[in-house]
């Protein structure tokens, strides 16, 4: 007798039905015919993917719960079908020392409802050995906030201290970023201006300098949020000639271009900023991506209302994405098996998150039932995160996740939340 049944599950897009056994959190068999269970839902023939894994969040936890916390953070992760999340480290204080990573982790064992894992920062590196003992997911590094120097340190001791661990990198010259930025604030404060004021070339300059530095001391790295054509380009060079080196879009990336700053102003600002269509990467340019994050950074709507230069950048995702992506399966733009490989497959090979990602016997029941035929449009006053804004608002969407289960559980289920305790996957 086991403890779960899902019955008339469909997989793929094969017309195809199974039943998933689960006991213990573990799925434990796929078969035609059901398992005896203790409970057991009818799906209906509705489509099961795996959880999804989102690789690049900010919770904003600790120090900044106003915007966000691992609660409500979570709850949007399991509402729009994420099972694990890995947070960024950039709170108050930032993740860089064992004390912080340690006082975080408290925070998400405590809070969380969905699975999760830890970025670790490099501010201060001599606590890289010790961080290395914590598991983080990977190291990130602002290359916008740290000199050259003290960027090749961070290699050399980060891959001394733990070779084949990942470096996460948001990839933006510091130098050309305060160049630029100092020459178009003189332009005037539309919000349109913030796109050249971090233009392509920051970009492309600090993507050929961590490419160059992962060759040159054989580490693991991960861009983050790419945006341009080049750096892409760029990058798949890099993995063709034996840097171990991965890349990721946001869904904002890929769905909007700098023009939408203009109707949109801060509620669209980011970094790296939403790019022209000369340089923006579009759904033709997702085969050549490893994975999407979605960068989930909230704020406030005051934060956001203030002046273009003053306005914090980020913008939510966790409730957007897979109902932007399921939409541009029903178009027939994308398959099914993109979203698999982009947001469950190869996040849980390249973050090292074993029992994830796949819908197999013997992995996790990390599961999002999915409406394909549901249709609405995108309205924040429905989200369980604290961000009461998103450049996506009024998009016309068909394809949303229904239920969200994480090893097992329940813990979102047509828009209702329920508790859960999530686990640190390291």
């Amino acid at each position: 007798m086991l403890d779960l049944c899902l019955v008339n599950c469909k997989l793929d897009a094969d017309p195809k039905e199974v039943c998933l056994g689960i006991e213990d959190g573990i799925i434990v068999s796929i078969k035609k015919l059901a398992p005896n269970a203790d409970k057991t839902i009818d799906l209906k023939g509705k489509l099961v993917l795996p959880g999804l894994i989102d690789a690049h969040v900010h919770f904003r936890d600790p120090g900044l719960t106003f915007k966000e916390d691992f609660h409500t953070g979570s709850a949007a992760a399991a509402s729009g079908g994420f099972t694990t999340i890995l947070d960024m480290p950039n709170t108050i204080p930032p993740t860089n020392t064992p004390k912080a990573f340690r006082e975080k982790l408290k925070i998400a064992r405590k809070k969380s409802l969905v699975d999760f894992g830890l970025h670790a920062g490099v501010s201060d590196l001599s606590c890289i050995k010790e961080l290395v003992k914590l598991k983080p997911a990977s190291f990130k590094i602002f290359m916008d906030l740290m000199d050259h120097n003290t960027l090749t340190e961070a290699f050399i001791k980060i891959n001394k201290a733990a070779h084949g661990s990942i470096i996460s990198l948001h990839a933006e010259d510091g130098k050309l970023v305060r160049h630029f930025t100092e020459m178009v604030k003189k332009k005037g404060s539309d919000p349109e201006l913030y796109a050249k004021a971090r233009p392509p070339q920051a970009e492309i300059k600090a993507v050929t300098t961590g490419l160059s530095l992962a060759k040159k001391y054989n580490q693991r790295i991960h861009f983050c949020h790419v945006s341009t054509k080049e750096s892409l380009k760029l990058i798949n060079q890099g993995q063709n000639s034996s840097v171990d080196v991965t890349s990721e879009i946001t869904p904002h990336h890929l769905f909007l271009d700098s023009v939408y700053l203009k109707g949109l102003g801060n509620l669209a600002k980011t970094n790296p900023p939403l790019r022209d269509r000369k340089n923006h990467l579009d759904l033709n340019y997702l085969p050549q991506i490893n994975i999407v994050g979605t960068d989930h950074a909230p704020h406030t709507l005051d934060e956001k209302n203030m002046g273009v230069w003053d306005a914090p950048p980020g913008v939510p995702g966790l409730e957007t994405t897979l109902p932007l992506l399921l939409t541009q399966v029903n178009q027939g733009k994308i398959r099914l098996k993109d979203i698999k490989r982009l947001l469950c497959e190869n996040p849980a090979k390249i973050f090292d998150i074993h029992h994830k990602g796949f819908i197999a016997e013997g992995m996790d029941a990390d599961l999002v039932v999915v409406d394909m035929k549901n249709e609405e449009k995108i309205n924040p006053a429905t989200f369980h995160s604290k961000a009461e804004y998103s450049p996506f608002e009024g998009f016309q969407i068909k394809g949303m996740p229904i239920m969200t289960m994480v090893r097992g559980k329940t813990v979102s289920d047509h828009g209702k939340i329920f508790k859960n305790k999530g686990q640190f996957v390291y």
